[in-house]
């Protein structure tokens, strides 16, 4: 079913307009209280948010709607996404909030729930929800009208779960590193928690002032962390995005390294320690050839799902995964945690690379990534995809590609775009074909 409001992440749009406004957060947060309004105790629902100018009236408008119905409110202030999942289920609340748009800039923002297991929610809560901010909602009778208040040592008590990931007999004394925290919602809590076991910590993207996180730092935006590791001498840059829900790094050389990489470094030191659960890692479509085929010559499989963690997650729960994520860096470590969390994805490269005992560059670098080219193509209307010039000249790609590469052609969930992607062993193929569709596409539209 069409959603009018929920995308594959939250609720998430320009504030001040259309679904981003005050109004919104208050009917969100009297629709989804209303919903997790079950039992006889008395209902909790924790709030977090980043950094954001906007994350003040939209906190006070969620806070208006969650008491409204009757449901008690525990504000967190600046805290990492994957801190507020986790705070859900220890303080045993019946759901949880978290204000961010990610990685956009900071005039987006949105709402992303988790329920009381810590977990984001399922279709059928979400529906549900979308149908209580169109109608009509009960108010709770005034002497059962919730209270907030604001817990002051929340990020200390997330330092310390993360902290507890990381093996109790490795310190990271001696390492150099650059923690890159996107001027958003983990610019305290992760130069602490790293700092604390030891490592020499130069902070960069800690300064948020409501209007520059994500800009021109963070994961998306790895340049500064590059330049930074390199003229520092650092041993290695963390890069966070603005909810540290995702991880990017950087090594020694300020060579960046991404999302399957990583995946792959994690994924292959706990099938040495016998850690490992599924046979391999879940990833998306999007997910390089290269790290396929590094994983299958370890006799590890790689299962592949739609673009978005919600997807990947899904899939490590149904069959029992216990790592998967995305190349763009979110990484679920289901051992630890319910969702992406860049810090605690961190703290296990880290531990890779005290094991090692080598450079970044020799630990990170698990495979030689295939070519690989995306392009987009924006389109005004209509089903480009269902026209047959556009699906003949697919099959001819596909058939040109059999056994050599690979091609993910998929309209996008934002924006009225159609991405082309495709790999191989051979670059100017790659872009050969990539070029063909998207000319094919343009004409259809």
């Amino acid at each position: 079913m069409a959603r009018k409001y929920f995308g594959t992440d939250g609720i998430r749009g320009l504030t001040n307009a259309n679904k981003m406004t005050a109004e919104m957060a208050m009917r969100v947060g009297m629709a989804a209280g209303k919903h997790f309004l079950r039992g006889d105790h008395r209902h909790r629902v924790v709030i977090g948010k980043d950094t954001r100018l906007s994350g003040y009236m939209l906190e006070s408008a969620l806070v208006a709607g969650f008491t409204s119905v009757g449901m008690d409110v525990v504000l967190l202030g600046p805290m990492p996404t994957p801190a507020v999942a986790m705070l859900t289920a220890s303080m045993r609340a019946d759901m949880g909030v978290m204000l961010s748009a990610s990685h956009n800039p900071y005039f987006d923002n949105g709402i992303k729930l988790f329920g009381p297991d810590g977990y984001k929610l399922s279709d059928a809560d979400e529906a549900a929800i979308e149908a209580g901010i169109d109608g009509a909602v009960d108010l709770a009778p005034a002497a059962e009208i919730g209270r907030a208040r604001r817990v002051e040592d929340a990020r200390g008590r997330y330092i310390h779960f993360a902290k507890s990931t990381f093996p109790e007999n490795l310190r990271l004394d001696g390492l150099k590193i650059v923690v890159d925290c996107a001027n958003g919602a983990g610019y305290q809590v992760a130069p602490s928690a790293l700092w604390e076991l030891g490592a020499e910590v130069v902070a960069i993207g800690v300064t948020p002032n409501g209007k520059n996180i994500n800009d021109q730092v963070g994961s998306t935006a790895p340049l500064t962390l590059c330049e930074t590791v390199v003229a520092s001498g650092a041993h290695i840059g963390i890069a966070l995005d603005g909810d540290a829900d995702r991880l990017i790094v950087a090594d020694e050389h300020g060579e960046v390294v991404d999302g399957d990489q990583l995946m792959a470094t994690i994924a292959g030191g706990w099938a040495r320690q016998g850690r490992l659960q599924g046979g391999g890692l879940v990833a998306t479509v999007m997910s390089n050839l290269g790290l396929e085929r590094h994983l299958a010559a370890q006799g590890l499989g790689l299962v592949r799902t739609a673009v978005g963690d919600r997807y990947v997650l899904e899939k490590m729960r149904a069959s029992g995964y216990n790592v998967g994520g995305e190349q763009s860096g979110h990484i679920i470590l289901s051992d630890y945690a319910t969702t992406g969390d860049g810090l605690v994805a961190a703290l296990q490269i880290l531990a890779e690379l005290v094991r090692a005992g080598a450079p970044a560059s020799e630990v990170l670098h698990r495979f030689e990534p295939l070519p690989q080219l995306l392009k987009n193509v924006r389109f005004s209307g209509g089903k480009p995809l269902e026209a047959d010039a556009v699906k003949a000249v697919i099959a001819e790609a596909e058939a040109e590609l059999n056994g050599t590469g690979r091609l993910v052609i998929r309209p996008s969930g934002t924006e009225p775009v159609i991405r082309v992607m495709a790999e191989g062993d051979d670059a100017a193929q790659v872009e050969a074909v990539v070029n063909r569709i998207c000319d094919a596409v343009r004409a259809a539209v």
